[in-house]
Parts: structure tokens; sequence; C-alpha cells
């Protein structure tokens, strides 16, 4: 039995993962509204989804300019803020996230799928804190929800491609297999995301999601890499102690030079993603689960490298770079 024609109101459709949500509605039959920023662009975006221009920070645009008083039957955001630095994270993590929700309230949509991440399960940045703070919200709203925790995106750790090409060596922190993670592509997870509208079991659950696995240590993914591009492999260590001085120097700096305080937030990010994997984390065994990360879609790692070897898609990371 086909599922019926849902109205969505989609916020953060101008990234990649935005995008391939909106086409994977449309392609389902759904009618699709995306409320984006005057400065974006609908490239890549299907014509038979509706934009609306106004200010995804300012509830009266949300409410007039992005709604205009209609029924909407779900929203869905893919909104993320762009350095994850706390006034930005806050901003548009928690605080656009929770106008919207009032906004969504008033106007009686049924379901509320949001994009989360799946590193919130151990927060120590600003960005997870956030985004935890919200996800607290939207589950006391009383409107019905799907969180959906991605691990990593293939994007996110394809940033030593043309490294590899140049025949530079592929840099690991420590040695390598210290953490992994099951990346998903942004085409799989879009699907996924539509799934949450379309069954009802995906309703008012936390749904961690990984790509078909098994689990990559960042040392999997460059000897995978060399293997694609016909390379003999070879690799570069950065002792995880050097992050940690960086880090120490950056904070101790940043008590006296405000500006240099964001900065050692970047430098945070960073060494969190290089020393937590992004997976299932089991807190009564205190580790993470590979076997426990479920796993969606059919399209891999090897594929994407692929891809981007042979030019068929681009650097897509923008501010999702880890390495």
């Amino acid at each position: 039995m086909s599922t019926p024609s849902l109205h969505v109101f989609v916020v953060g459709a101008t990234g990649t993962i935005g995008r391939a949500v909106v086409d994977a509605l449309v392609r389902r039959g759904h009618e699709v509204v995306c409320f984006m920023r005057p400065a974006s662009s609908r490239s890549g975006l299907p014509e038979a989804c509706h934009i609306r221009i106004g200010d995804v920070l300012d509830p009266a645009s949300v409410r007039r300019e992005g709604f205009r008083g209609e029924r909407f039957d779900a929203v869905v955001s893919c909104m993320a803020s762009r350095s994850g630095v706390p006034d930005d994270a806050w901003a548009v993590e928690h605080d656009a996230h929770r106008h919207l929700l009032d906004v969504a309230i008033e106007a009686d949509v049924d379901h509320f799928v949001l994009l989360s991440a799946i590193c919130v399960q151990k927060p120590a940045l600003a960005f997870q804190r956030a985004k935890l703070a919200f996800e607290g919200a939207l589950r006391e709203s009383g409107v019905d929800w799907s969180i959906v925790r991605p691990t990593a995106f293939f994007k996110s750790i394809s940033g030593q491609i043309e490294r590899v090409k140049s025949g530079k060596p592929y840099l690991l922190f420590g040695d390598g297999t210290g953490t992994a993670c099951k990346p998903i592509a942004d085409e799989d997870l879009a699907e996924y995301m539509v799934e949450c509208l379309e069954n009802p079991e995906f309703r008012n659950r936390i749904l961690p999601i990984g790509g078909p696995g098994p689990e990559l240590t960042p040392r999997d993914q460059g000897e995978l890499l060399f293997e694609v591009a016909g390379r003999e492999p070879r690799f570069r260590r950065i002792p995880l102690a050097a992050m940690h001085a960086i880090v120490a120097v950056l904070e101790f700096l940043g008590r006296v030079i405000p500006p240099l305080r964001d900065k050692a937030e970047l430098a945070r990010i960073g060494r969190y993603y290089a020393t937590e994997s992004m997976l299932v984390w089991d807190a009564e065994r205190g580790r993470y689960d590979a076997d426990a990360t479920p796993e969606y879609g059919t399209r891999t790692l090897e594929g994407y490298y692929r891809r981007r070897l042979e030019g068929e898609v681009g650097d897509q990371r923008g501010e999702h770079a880890v390495l």
C-alpha cells in the first residue's frame, strides 16, 4: 500500500544531506516546502519543491514567511551550526530549533524529524550540549518526534583524497586504530529520514544509524583509499599528545585573549573526532559497540572513493571536515 502524500516543511535544505532529503521526499510523492535564507541557492534542489525565503533565527519570520498559516503534516530539520563554536552552536542547534518547534506546535504539526549526531552520546563540546538541550525540548513537546543520530558521513572522512592522489602519506592520529565508524552516504541517510515520516515504528524514538558495515578505523579508511587509488599504502602518524598540547595552549591563551576561545573550541572538536568513535556507546560497559550500531543502505565508502577519484563528485565536506 502506498504512503499518503505529506505536506512537509524542511529547514537545512541547502546542505548536501538536506538536498538529498528533499530529493527523496519529492521522489516519494510528498509536497515539500524548503525554508531558506535570502543568500541561499536552490541549485541541486528538485524543481517540484517550493522555496520560501526568510530567517530561521527569527521566529516571526518562520511564522510569517515560512508557515504562512498553512497546515503541515511534518517538519524535517537538517539544520546545523556552521562552525560548532559556542555562540553559533547555541543560536542554531538550540535557539533556532526551539523557535521552529514553537511555531510547529502553533501550526498543529504532527511530526518533527530531527537530524542530530551520534556524538551527543558523550557530550564534551558546545554544539553537542546544544543539540542535546533541544532534543530534550522536542521529546517533551507533545509533538511526535524522530531523532536521527547518524555516524560519520562519507564526505567527512574523505579529506585526504588529494593527498593520496599527489603521492603524500595518509595522516593518522596515533596508530589509526583507536576509533572507528560505520560511515553512511548522504543518499542512504536521506532515505532513512524519509522512512521516519512514513513508518510509524520510527516515531518517538532516538535512532542511531550507520551505513553498511563492517566498522572502519582511520587506518582501514586509509588502506581502502590507497587500494582504490592503486597506490602503495604510506602512513604518517601524528602523536595524540601534540593535539592535547595544542588544545591546552589555546585554552590557556583564550582566558586572556577572547578571540582565541573559539579557536580553542575548534581544536577541542578536532581532538574529539580524533579520539572518539562514531558508534553506539555502551554506557554499562564503558565502550563503543559496533555490533549495536544499526546499519542502513547499500552505498559503500569504497564506491564513494571511486566516484571521487574518477571526478564524478567533488569535495563536499564544507564544515564537516575531520581528516
